[in-house]
């Protein structure tokens, strides 16, 4: 005998249907788990790939960036220095290495505080305050060259004669461009601005960088009319070579929608090793602030700049203009081989605002009377 088993229509049609469906369940999950791996490891392999774009964009991509990076690059740490410039021909990258140091790990704590910019009290600002140089141990100034009271330590071949400081230069707008290569520069650590370092006198920490300086510079210029655009891209972090390249970019970028004359790149200085050297002036009675240094390149080095001069002219425009207002304001200024970018506008520059041993206040109170300077040069 044989056991026959018989299978009606309708049984058959059920099985199928719920085979279609777990098949269904099976393509769609499957789906989903390829869709997000591939999207984790895309993010995995974009970590360390930054490209400049806008201020805006660049600094939150690098914000996720930093939040899952497992390692970070070395900072090798550098500034411009008033006693020495080594000059290097890789699209002129700034002399003096201090350390190589390894980057903490408090570092998301920092950016997630980055990036706010704190405004500054409109104060009326007298032009007939005592001022007096009051820089503890400090290093002696050396100028070979001079224009009426604007003095010049002057490292090219090149002579400066009254023909190439005179300043006869006219602005033709108020428009100003700030922004930093070196963005992570940062100051002396003190009660009223205490930080934790990310690196020697660096840090990403945007409310204790040079970048804070440059906050207040801009909502000082403000107040007196000016259209300020400042640029806060971490262009040394996470590397720091090729932060010149990078920051040339950044500049450009913003020049084709905002033609402005006056482009502006601030630093803070460091000296070899004296980490403690804080060049300050007293201004008035209660005011200490640090010194200003402008650093204008030529094209000496070897890349191609035309417009050194006119560079020069207005440095040396605004200079003499501190000079009478608030002698010992800015320090001689210093005119070398590189370029350092100043190529990209008519009055572009480097002002270095205070050296290592500089509190973040003197530097921050040296820039309401570098305002306050501007608004005079443009009266004229």
């Amino acid at each position: 005998m044989f056991n026959v088993t018989v299978l009606k229509l309708k049984d058959i049609i059920k099985f199928a249907i719920e085979a279609i469906i777990v098949i269904v369940i099976i393509l769609i999950c499957s789906k989903i788990y390829n869709k997000n791996f591939k999207g984790v490891m895309k993010d995995s392999i974009h970590v360390m790939s930054v490209v400049d774009t806008d201020e805006e964009n660049n600094q939150s991509t690098q914000i996720e960036e930093f939040k899952t990076a497992k390692y970070f690059e070395k900072f090798i740490d550098t500034g411009l220095s008033s006693t020495k410039i080594i000059n290097k021909n890789e699209n002129v990258e700034l002399s003096k290495k201090e350390n190589n140091n390894e980057l903490v790990e408090n570092i998301e704590e920092n950016i997630e505080e980055n990036g706010e910019t704190v405004p500054v009290e409109q104060t009326e600002i007298s032009e007939n305050l005592k001022t007096e140089v009051v820089t503890e141990n400090p290093l002696k100034l050396v100028y070979n060259a001079e224009f009426k009271n604007v003095k010049i330590k002057n490292e090219t071949s090149y002579e400066l004669g009254e023909d190439v400081l005179n300043p006869d230069v006219k602005i033709e707008n108020k428009n100003i461009i700030l922004f930093h290569t070196h963005t992570c520069e940062s100051y002396t650590s003190s009660e009223k601005y205490p930080y934790t370092p990310t690196g020697t006198f660096r840090t990403t920490d945007l409310n204790f960088s040079v970048a804070r300086v440059g906050d207040e510079l801009e909502n000082n210029l403000k107040q007196y009319g000016f259209n300020v655009i400042h640029n806060k891209t971490y262009h040394d972090y996470p590397s720091y070579n090729g932060s010149y390249t990078r920051s040339l970019e950044t500049v450009t970028n913003i020049l084709k929608d905002n033609p402005s004359q006056i482009v502006w790149d601030v630093h803070r200085d460091a000296i070899g090793s004296r980490s403690d050297y804080a060049p300050t002036v007293k201004i008035g009675d209660d005011d200490y602030a640090a010194q200003i240094m402008f650093v204008i390149g030529t094209n000496e080095g070897g890349l191609w700049h035309p417009n050194w001069q006119q560079n020069l002219k207005f440095a040396v425009k605004v200079q003499q203009k501190a000079e009478e207002m608030y002698p010992g304001l800015f320090k001689p200024m210093l005119v070398t081989k590189s370029r350092y970018n100043q190529h990209s506008a008519k009055y572009a520059g480097i002002i270095e605002v205070g050296a290592t041993g500089n509190t973040l206040e003197q530097c921050l109170t040296s820039m309401k009377y570098l305002a306050k300077v501007m608004d005079e040069v443009l009266k004229n």
